[in-house]
């Protein structure tokens, strides 16, 4: 088996429409004492699972065995709603949004994809689902406000329809970019 290959993790974008709505949202915590470093909307997405490394020589196998776990799915509706935050309040993490609509099946795609990798002898991390978008880190010993996250409780974003799942290539860096590498449509089976 080859060691080296990409970095990936299957993701599903929100709509410029509901990015744009967040946003919007999120602006009155932008320059607040303690806020995260936020994270460009345009990065963002929900992950539904981090593999990190593939070796290249099982990518073509994971792309056969997640097609059908994708195209499984009913058609899903989203919205993004509401927020939290990973970590302590001492020491908040990550500030998020949470998800409303059909989740439960979006939890079910998740834990097909999970399947599938593990059948495929790939480390996943045993650990439930837990639908969110991050759009935000605080970093570590600087100033952080975990009671910011309260502020997006009552938020509720437009619907949308789930179109796709896509693998994306994680890049690394100072200024960390996804690449496509493979794309299922949702419900297609």
């Amino acid at each position: 088996m080859t060691s080296t290959g990409p970095r990936v993790f299957f993701a599903v974008d929100p709509p410029e429409e509901a990015r744009a709505d967040l946003s919007r949202a999120l602006e009155p915590l932008r320059g607040a004492a303690g806020e995260p470093r936020w994270i460009p909307p345009e990065r963002w997405h929900l992950t539904l699972l981090f593999l990190g490394t593939v070796p290249a020589d099982r990518l073509p196998l994971l792309v056969r065995a997640a097609a059908p776990a994708v195209t499984a799915a009913p058609p899903l509706t989203l919205r993004l709603a509401g927020g939290g935050r990973f970590g302590t309040s001492r020491r908040p993490q990550v500030l998020w949004a949470g998800l409303d609509g059909d989740v439960r099946a979006l939890a079910d795609v998740a834990r097909r994809l999970a399947a599938a990798a593990r059948a495929l002898g790939l480390p996943v991390e045993d650990r439930p689902f837990r639908a969110h978008l991050t759009v935000g880190r605080w970093r570590p010993r600087q100033p952080a406000d975990a009671g910011l996250a309260a502020l997006l409780t009552d938020y509720r974003g437009p619907e949308w329809p789930v179109p796709e799942v896509r693998l994306l290539e994680s890049h690394l860096g100072p200024r960390p970019s996804y690449e496509p590498f493979e794309t299922w449509n949702v419900g297609s089976s």
